[in-house]
C-alpha cells in the first residue's frame, strides 16, 4: 500500500478528485469489492486508486440503518450504488461514503407512530450482560436493561433468554438524538394484543 501522503505525488489526478468533492455530493458507482470492514466502490467520475480497489469507500456502519451481519447482505460486487459524500480518508485516499444517508431513517418513522406504554411482540436479537436487546422489526432494536442505564432502572431482571425468543415489551422510552430505544417487560403480558411495526 502508498503509504501516508506518498500516494499524492504518485497520483495527481486521485488528489485532485478528492479535493474536488464536497461533503453531501451524490455520486455513483460500482461495487468493486466486499471485506467484512466495508465496501469498496469504483466511482463513475473518479479515477483508479494506485493500491485499493476503487476510490469511494463504505464503512460498515454506513451501509444500511437495518440490522446485517455480512456487507454481502446489503451489496453485491458489480452492483450500481448512489451514496453521499462524507469526507475524504487523506491517509488512504479514500473517498468515505454513506448508503444509508440516502435511506430514510427508519427510528424517526417509528418515533412518529409509537406511544410510549405501546406494547409490541419482538424477537430476541442479541443477550449482553446490560440486557437484551429486541429486534422490533423494521430496523428497529429496543433494549430491555437487566441494570440501571443513565439513571433509568432496571426494567427486568436477568432472566433467561435466547436469540431468537419471541416476547413481549413496552416502549418506556424513544431517545432519537442518540438513536435508543428503552423498552421493558408488560406488567401482563398479553401477546395477543401485541403488535408489530408496519
Amino acid at each position: 500500500m502508498v503509504a501516508g501522503m506518498e500516494w499524492q505525488s504518485e497520483s495527481p489526478e486521485l488528489r485532485a478528485f478528492l479535493e474536488s468533492l464536497h461533503r453531501g455530493d451524490i455520486l455513483s458507482g460500482t461495487v468493486v469489492a466486499i471485506e467484512r470492514f466495508g465496501v469498496f466502490v469504483a466511482l463513475d467520475d473518479g479515477p483508479a486508486h494506485p493500491t485499493l480497489p476503487g476510490v469511494g469507500f463504505l464503512g460498515v456502519p454506513e451501509l444500511s440503518w437495518r440490522r446485517f451481519d455480512d456487507p454481502s447482505d446489503v451489496v453485491q460486487v458489480g452492483q450500481r450504488v448512489s451514496c453521499q459524500f462524507l469526507g475524504s480518508d487523506t491517509h488512504n485516499a479514500e473517498a468515505r461514503l454513506s448508503l444509508k444517508a440516502l435511506e430514510p431513517d427508519p427510528l424517526h418513522a417509528f418515533a412518529e407512530r409509537t406511544v410510549v406504554g405501546q406494547e409490541f411482540c419482538g424477537t430476541v436479537a442479541k443477550v449482553v450482560p446490560i440486557g437484551i436487546f429486541v429486534d422490533l422489526g423494521d430496523g428497529i432494536l429496543g433494549l430491555v436493561p437487566f441494570r440501571e442505564i443513565d439513571g433509568r432502572p432496571a426494567a427486568i431482571p436477568a432472566e433467561d433468554f435466547e436469540a431468537g425468543d419471541q416476547i413481549a415489551v413496552v416502549v418506556t422510552e424513544i431517545e432519537l438524538p442518540k438513536r435508543r430505544v428503552f423498552l421493558a417487560r408488560p406488567e401482563n403480558s398479553r401477546y395477543a394484543d401485541a403488535v408489530l411495526p408496519t
